[in-house]
């Protein structure tokens, strides 16, 4: 007994030098590695869990969807049609074009005023001699009738007869001043002078013409035949001033290009109406005189043909310089 407690003081006594010895040592401190910089973490912001339970779901619809139509090859025809042509152009701007542009002024105002006149002229004609004008066309289209009765009625009104030859004189001298115009043979510093004179031409020859016409009739004793000759000369003659009044509007104031092609029409209507005056000249001759039709055809040749041709190259002489 008394040794175990002997050997439990000597065991307690040891541990007390033990523990004073280790509170004498000084503590080395540990030797630590360099610390790497640290980048500052933003922490993320997760979302608020009100706003998920407050969007609202997609709910997919129960109904199938509908097939999609097919695009027909007329509609793409007509699709790039409308894209080509700008009268179809119905997605870019809209082509606006003037229908009635304004024409550059050439110092013709005066032009407007003379046609105006001749047109103004022909109204009052027909309208104060109306059943004049609709004996003058029954004798037109009808050879048989007018030789027999409107021949002595449309002899019986000699004034309106007279407006009708002196219309036809200024119609077909305006028209010839026209044509040379629409040509080029003609500028607006000699209209002044060249209109009148063309009147003037065109009247002296059908003077002079009904002159010797009148004068070989009495010479040979064929006043009747004369007579009818004349007749039909100038009926044709006041027809076709008629005629040129719608032409003589176009020439003045179209296009070159509508101009152009009313001219032509023109000039068919009158070849026309001289070929329709010899055949029925030639009818009515047959009836008083006995000759050949190349007599016939000399005689046009020489009287009609050629005085024509010979007055153009003298007015185209005289307006180009050229012969």
């Amino acid at each position: 007994m008394r040794t175990w407690l002997l050997f439990f003081l000597i065991m307690h006594c040891s541990l007390l030098v033990l523990a004073q010895a280790d509170s004498t040592v000084p503590a080395v401190a540990p030797v630590t590695a360099p610390k790497k910089p640290v980048k500052p973490v933003v922490p993320k912001v997760k979302a608020d869990s009100l706003l998920k339970a407050k969007a609202p779901s997609i709910v997919t619809d129960s109904v199938p969807a509908l097939p999609v139509a097919k695009i027909h090859a007329y509609d793409t025809v007509m699709e790039g049609l409308a894209k080509r042509i700008p009268y179809l152009n119905t997605a870019g701007k809209p082509v606006q074009y003037d229908i009635n542009p304004v024409r550059n002024s050439k110092g013709q105002d005066w032009l407007i005023y003379l046609v105006g006149g001749v047109l103004l002229l022909l109204g009052v004609i027909r309208t104060s001699y109306l059943k004049y004008f609709t004996d003058l066309f029954r004798a037109f289209l009808n050879p048989t009738l007018s030789q027999r009765q409107l021949k002595d009625q449309l002899s019986q009104s000699p004034f309106p007869n007279f407006l009708l030859n002196a219309f036809f004189v200024i119609s077909l001298g305006l028209y010839l001043y026209l044509l040379m115009y629409r040509l080029n043979y003609t500028t607006g510093a000699i209209a002044w002078m060249l209109i009148p004179g063309l009147v003037i031409l065109v009247g002296a020859i059908y003077v002079v013409k009904y002159i010797v016409l009148r004068f070989c009739g009495w010479l040979f004793g064929n006043e009747e035949l004369i007579d009818a000759y004349v007749f039909i000369l100038y009926l044709i003659n006041k027809v076709l001033g008629i005629m040129l009044a719608p032409f003589l509007v176009i020439l003045a104031f179209c296009d070159p290009g509508i101009a152009t092609a009313s001219l032509y029409i023109s000039i068919f209507f009158i070849v026309l109406l001289v070929v329709y005056r010899y055949v029925r000249s030639y009818s009515l001759v047959r009836q008083y005189l006995s000759f050949s039709k190349l007599h016939f055809f000399l005689y046009l040749c020489a009287f009609e043909v050629v005085p024509v041709l010979i007055i153009t190259k003298v007015l185209l002489i005289w307006l180009t310089g050229n012969p």
